[in-house]
């Protein structure tokens, strides 16, 4: 899975519960809400104020080390 801007956070989750991790350190805390599983990443990261280049660089490396 190639996770961008566009990927569904609910998605990234499902493949890697490990990344909530992630997003907590982001202050994106409200990964239960049923809104923020079905938001994009980019839509999330406006909301919450959060570059998403950075975001994306931390996913991703939680991804590749539970490959």
């Amino acid at each position: 899975m190639t996770v961008d801007k566009d990927t569904i956070i609910g998605d990234i989750l499902d493949l890697n519960a490990a990344c909530e991790d992630i997003f907590f350190a982001f202050g994106m805390h409200c990964m239960g809400c049923p809104s923020a599983r079905g938001e994009t990443l980019e839509e999330a990261c406006s909301i919450h104020g959060v570059d998403i280049a950075d975001l994306l660089q931390g996913l991703r490396e939680q991804l590749k080390e539970t490959e």
